[in-house]
């Protein structure tokens, strides 16, 4: 008697932060730019709410942030406080022409990558992408 192994359906993952075609070109243009990049969601102040664009270790994330996951392959963070806020939206990273952050890596050429985001669907839920700290520890 043959057994046949059972295949298990292969879930699909939902991601947290994803990027728009444009928002993926820019990064490209500032990787080359660049070199690697990363981002983090701040949560307001000077440069208000926004998604900002460093090169990768200009800024440091430690277990007070949450990374996300990545876009254009590139590490995405927001702080736990407004991770708490958000954990039940997708954040949808796009670009538009004017003045973002100034600290940002767009800003010089006259965009600025700005957070879009929806509420995740109840069904969902259960293929949410894992997060970590910034440092790396389970959240």
């Amino acid at each position: 008697m043959n057994v046949v192994p059972q295949v298990m359906p292969r879930v699909e993952r939902v991601e947290r932060v994803v990027a728009t075609p444009a928002a993926l070109a820019l990064i490209q243009r500032l990787r080359e730019q660049h070199g690697p990049l990363m981002f983090h969601q701040s949560g307001g102040c000077c440069d208000g709410s926004a998604p900002m664009c460093f090169a990768r270790g200009d800024m440091i994330v430690g277990a007070s942030d949450v990374r996300l996951g990545a876009i254009g392959g590139e590490p995405f963070y927001i702080s736990k406080p407004q991770f708490e806020y958000w954990q039940h939206t997708q954040l949808i990273i796009d670009v538009v022409s004017g003045r973002g952050g100034m600290f940002s890596l767009e800003g010089p050429h006259g965009l600025r990558f700005l957070t879009r985001s929806r509420l995740f669907e109840d069904s969902e839920g259960d293929r949410l992408m894992p997060i970590s700290s910034g440092d790396g520890s389970p959240v």
